[in-house]
């Protein structure tokens, strides 16, 4: 997911060279997205910029130190801490007119530019069928532990406008959900 986010930044903003990522140490998940950014970003051309945040107070300070270091886009890890500073993050990034991207179609709603994740809902559907099996007295040992098969891109064309940026038609077309 992380080499994909990347991916959808670079086809929407083509000069991308600089991408500071979102994400908090004390996050196993958060943790693990800024690992697994490292080799995709080489592939892309493009340098990172790490702000591992801690707590909400520190979302002002690297927001200026990732400015400072060039970064021209940014990726939002999910978690709690960021999840509920959320509409601090997006107005720190367009106070600092940083186009981003994140996992949670949430971010893209209230503000964020983009966002690319499992769909919400089939989760449930898939926890629907599983339900139904083990009333039909199938072991729960017994069944897959299963992966997300659906993934969504959800875009906020007003987001896009107030950066001055113009998505791409290939990548727009892509789009699952479009906030105009």
């Amino acid at each position: 997911m992380a080499g994909k986010r990347l991916e959808l930044l670079k086809e929407t903003i083509p000069k991308l060279s600089r991408v500071a990522v979102l994400w908090n140490p004390q996050n196993a998940g958060s943790t693990q997205v800024w690992k697994e950014s490292q080799p995709p970003a080489k592939e892309l051309g493009l340098q990172l910029h790490s702000i591992a945040v801690n707590s909400a107070d520190e979302l002002e300070s690297e927001f200026k130190e990732a400015v400072k270091a060039h970064s021209d886009a940014l990726v939002v890890t999910a978690g709690a801490l960021l999840t509920t500073n959320q509409k601090h993050i997006i107005n720190l990034l367009a106070k600092h007119r940083l186009p981003d991207i994140s996992a949670g179609g949430e971010f893209v709603a209230n503000g964020g530019l983009m966002s690319y994740g499992p769909d919400r809902i089939e989760p449930y559907q898939r926890a629907a069928v599983m339900v139904e099996k083990i009333l039909k007295r199938a072991k729960p040992a017994d069944l897959p532990v299963e992966q997300p098969t659906k993934f969504e891109l959800m875009i906020n064309l007003k987001t896009a406008k107030a950066l001055g940026l113009t998505i791409p038609p290939v990548v727009l077309m892509r789009a699952d959900k479009v906030i105009k």
